[in-house]
């Protein structure tokens, strides 16, 4: 007795015992094709006994076309699974997302239709490669479901089959569009094409409006009209689902991008004579914001209180951590902390929001007189600010007194320095990212005395605010070689006589 050469099975329905394998063009010959134990004799009377020798299109199989069809009734055939993928039920991956595998793959078509008899298929439906169009027949929905593999590229729906629940189409129900609504529900990533009664336009034009990608007439349809309209569904569903991503991509991207422009400060200097500039940018691609943060508001007694920190790293949760310190600081300050007990303070907000104990934050906060020529600075981990005044190159201001990095010392303290301004001066505050950029194609880095004479020069060249800022951050990437890694964030307070 000859060894059966196993299929691979595509469909659970032939796991059951309901159907029978019928040859696939393209698939095993007719001595290959799996036989039943009782049915395997010797290869002359397989091939004899083969249902699909002789059948008709009332058996639901058409010569020239491989299929698969499930009987509520009687024998089903079953065709192998072409994309190698075995059939575990209804599809919901992303290989039926754009309505086609690869290029060339064989569409397979899904024909959901309760009188095959009467179902407008012909021989030798074929693909624009001039390939023969898989097709599979379904009874009823039941049956549709356990076809409905991830190979199926296109359903044809009978609008008039019966919904879940009905008897029949014409039970009064007022929703001629269930079966249709239903099938969108249980197969949303695949193209479907409504199949309704000649002349009832308005009910295929409807079956669009509600998702199907086409409607045909029963009895208007010959072979390569429904090819072509296979076809067209499947790209369709394709350009369809390419559309809707791409929308909804720039739809997260908007909401990404107002919720982040939210979440970036509003300095609050009312009343004061200082002038305000900022320059920021995160080095997460596509990003608003980063873990660095800045802040600046003036207190009732006309002090202007400065704040710029940075969180180590520079992801999504580093950068709602430093909200959330920014948040933190300003209350804080309006509150009336400063110094020491304001940076012990925030200390505990970390502690308590970080998600890992390794991590630690950096803060610089001024906070600068009434009369705006005295400031106090404390420096948590942070680099000193840098003041530029008409008399004097620019210059770092005093940092021998810079305490630890908030989150790394229980208990420790933050000194506060007092600094003298002068009359007429610029104070800028920037994170490390700004720094720590490379020059050349070596390993060195920009530093401090880098960006010191970088600014100097700047100022020389008659640059200020925004403008100054610009330059800054553009040349320190100029140098770097390209996009800077690090989050980058400057703060400028210009005080003028």
């Amino acid at each position: 007795m000859p060894v059966p050469v196993p299929r691979q099975r595509a469909i659970p329905a032939v796991e059951s015992g309901q159907a029978h394998a019928a040859p696939a063009v393209g698939g095993p010959s007719k001595e290959e094709t799996v036989r039943t134990e009782d049915a395997v004799r010797n290869d002359a009377t397989a091939a004899e006994n083969d249902p699909t020798r002789n059948a008709t299109p009332a058996d639901g199989v058409h010569p020239g076309v491989s299929i698969t069809g499930v009987s509520a009734t009687g024998p089903t055939t079953a065709d192998a699974n072409p994309s190698g993928v075995p059939a575990t039920g209804v599809s919901g991956g992303d290989a039926v997302t754009a309505g086609v595998g690869p290029a060339h793959t064989t569409l397979t078509l899904l024909l959901i239709e309760d009188d095959p008899t009467a179902a407008p298929i012909v021989r030798d439906l074929r693909d624009s490669d001039d390939r023969p169009i898989r097709v599979r027949t379904a009874r009823n929905l039941t049956e549709a479901e356990r076809l409905l593999t991830d190979d199926v590229h296109c359903i044809l729906l009978d609008l008039a089959l019966p919904a879940p629940g009905r008897a029949s189409a014409t039970t009064g129900d007022d929703d001629e569009l269930a079966v249709l609504r239903h099938v969108l529900r249980l197969a949303p990533r695949h193209a479907v094409l409504a199949l309704t009664a000649s002349g009832d336009a308005e009910r295929g034009a409807e079956a669009v409006r509600v998702g199907a990608q086409d409607y045909l007439f029963k009895d208007e349809l010959d072979g390569r009209l429904l090819s072509r309209a296979i076809r067209y569904a499947v790209e369709r569903k394709r350009s369809d689902t390419a559309e809707r991503r791409l929308a909804e991509g720039k739809l997260r991207a908007q909401e990404n991008a107002r919720l982040e422009r939210g979440l970036l400060p509003t300095p609050l200097l009312e009343g004061s004579l200082l002038r305000f500039a900022a320059r920021y940018r995160p080095g997460r691609s596509r990003a608003l914001l980063g873990g660095d943060f800045y802040d600046t508001v003036r207190t009732p007694d006309g002090t202007v209180h400065a704040m710029i920190g940075d969180v180590c790293g520079h992801g999504p949760d580093e950068a709602a951590l430093g909200v959330e310190l920014r948040i933190a600081w300003r209350a804080l300050t309006l509150a009336g902390l400063c110094g020491d007990q304001l940076l012990n303070t925030l200390q505990q907000v970390l502690e308590h929001e970080r998600d890992d104990d390794e991590i630690f934050a950096t803060l610089c906060t001024v906070d600068i007189a009434p009369d705006g020529r005295r400031a106090g600075l404390c420096l948590a981990g942070h680099p000193a600010p840098l003041i530029a005044r008409p008399d004097r190159p620019a210059r770092l201001l005093p940092h021998d007194n810079n305490g630890p990095a908030l989150g790394l010392l229980p208990g420790a303290r933050w000194p506060r320095t007092q600094v003298e301004l002068g009359a007429e001066w610029s104070l800028m505050m920037y994170t490390d990212g700004l720094i720590e950029g490379r020059i050349g194609e070596g390993r060195e880095r920009l530093g401090q005395d880098g960006m010191v004479e970088m600014i100097r020069r700047q100022l020389a060249e008659g640059l200020s605010g925004e403008a100054l800022l610009r330059a800054a951050v553009n040349e320190v990437r100029e140098l770097n070689g390209g996009e800077l890694t690090d989050d980058v964030a400057v703060v400028l307070l210009d005080r003028a006589p």
